[in-house]
């Protein structure tokens, strides 16, 4: 089952923490985003394989954009 990890807030990519292929556990780290002058951090829904990675360091992205899909 692959689950889409959507941006709950607009916001820019400060730290990415995985690249495509990555495995990851569910609560890993996957990116923090700078948002107003604060760090939210994006954690994995479920353990899984990082595919179709759609951000950078340093992308300004909005609400609802897609990041990545674990599956």
């Amino acid at each position: 089952m692959a689950t889409e990890v959507e941006l709950e807030t607009a916001g820019t990519v400060w730290k990415l923490l995985v690249k495509d292929g990555s495995a990851v556990k569910e609560g890993d780290m996957l990116f923090i985003m700078e948002v107003m002058k604060m760090e939210v951090p994006y954690e994995a829904p479920h353990d899984g394989t990082v595919k179709d990675l759609n951000i950078a360091e340093g992308d300004v992205l909005e609400e609802g954009d897609i990041a990545m899909e674990i599956s």
